[in-house]
């Protein structure tokens, strides 16, 4: 004779960890919250410090105190009518619009070409890119501005803007990296339904690819709004044309005691980019990372 097995579902309690480990782990994450406090308040004290001093009088800034009393607003229009900040921010802009948009139109072809489409040579080109991606820009200074010279551009914002026009090697690298992580299948399937190779790339890779085009967008913005070097080289002698780095260094010369007015114009400039960089944060995150999955 058999019986019937009853199922029966045994509860198990989670024991409780020993009194010492659970010190251990408090003291750890204790440890750990302490290290990433600290660190965050020595990353935010010099733009508090640049605050508070930009709000402050010409006689306070030059003083021990670090609260200004009063606040004084007013620094924020005094910088706009001892500089022309506008004609700066207006010049920075147009660098860095045209010069992301060549650099995007120029590099998104190429990096697409280097990473889906078999070619002889292929591989030589991308170690050329390579190549020059770890030579330095100064090397090329000299030459370039023999160039620009004899083309009567020295001056302009033109010597700034067209070399982004024939590509960069970082971005074609960024781009190449992240076009291999998408599936060869897609592009098979609009092979098939007819489309050519132009239309893959517009239709398909680009939006599958919106992370990473953002991502280099991005860092072509925050290089040429915060670049000094190039245009200090090319506009130095043209104050009508002087991008907002160029016209900060030289407002901070002329105002160099009136560190209120300094620091003011310094939280001008800054803000902008602080604040484009934390909102498009997850796609640049997401764009940089992403290019090291696969190839």
């Amino acid at each position: 004779m058999s019986t019937a097995s009853v199922p029966t579902t045994a509860t198990f309690a989670r024991r409780k960890p020993p009194a010492h480990v659970r010190r251990k782990r408090f003291l750890v994450g204790l440890a750990n919250y302490s290290l990433v406090i600290v660190a965050a308040a020595l990353f935010i004290a010099p733009f508090v410090f640049i605050f508070l001093t930009s709000l402050m009088t010409n006689d306070q800034a030059l003083s021990p105190h670090l609260w200004p009393h009063p606040f004084r607003w007013q620094n924020f229009v005094d910088v706009f009518h001892k500089s022309p900040l506008w004609r700066w921010t207006l010049n920075s802009l147009i660098y860095m619009s045209l010069a992301t948009l060549g650099l995007l139109l120029s590099s998104i072809p190429v990096a697409y070409a280097l990473s889906r489409l078999r070619w002889r040579g292929r591989d030589a080109v991308f170690i050329v890119v390579l190549i020059a991606l770890m030579l330095p820009p100064q090397v090329s200074v000299v030459p370039l501005y023999v160039m620009w010279a004899k083309a009567h551009l020295v001056g302009t914002l033109w010597p700034l803007i067209i070399p982004n026009c024939f590509g960069d090697a970082f971005s074609i690298f960024l781009l190449r990296q992240f076009f291999m992580t998408i599936p060869e299948e897609y592009l098979d399937a609009a092979r098939v339904d007819g489309c050519g190779e132009f239309r893959i790339l517009t239709t398909v890779v680009c939006r599958l690819a919106k992370p990473g085009i953002a991502a280099v967008a991005l860092f072509s913005i925050l290089y040429t709004f915060n670049d000094f070097f190039l245009p200090l080289l090319y506009t130095i002698d043209s104050p009508s044309h002087w991008t907002v780095p160029i016209g900060l260094a030289q407002f901070r010369s002329l105002h160099q005691v009136q560190w209120n007015l300094t620091m003011a114009a310094t939280l001008l400039v800054m803000a902008p980019v602080v604040l484009l960089f934390f909102a498009a944060q997850r796609v640049f995150v997401e764009g940089v990372t992403l290019t090291g999955v696969k190839g």
